[in-house]
């Protein structure tokens, strides 16, 4: 299967989570073209002094692929600096968040897996 940037779905979210500003969501592939148990496969757009706010998944995971810029990123109670080609994963019942507290565009691969 091939699926062209043209058709793929992308949605904006204000204030995601709490967080602030836009947070902009291409679903690379959506539900139904693959046979595994996640509910995003996709990539999320931050630009500058917008985030995604804390919050906790439960039955599923999370993780972030840093493609391009700097996130702020909230592990638990530890904030850590990701940067290009850096990954983290928030296990089920985890707490995180992700922000771009720089001055360039944050763009990472994400994949919440469901069980």
């Amino acid at each position: 299967m091939i699926k062209r940037n043209e058709n793929m779905n992308t949605v904006i979210n204000e204030n995601m989570r709490g967080g602030d500003g836009s947070v902009k969501i291409t679903h690379i592939l959506d539900k139904g073209e693959y046979k595994g148990n996640s509910r995003l496969v996709g990539v999320i757009t931050l630009e500058q002094g917008c985030s995604i706010g804390a919050h906790i998944h439960e039955n599923e995971e999370e993780i972030f692929y840093i493609i391009e810029g700097t996130a702020t990123y909230l592990d638990g109670e530890d904030t850590v600096i990701l940067g290009e080609g850096d990954s983290c994963i928030s296990l089920d019942g985890e707490r995180h968040s992700i922000a771009n507290r720089s001055d360039k565009t944050l763009k990472v691969f994400a994949v919440i897996l469901t069980y």
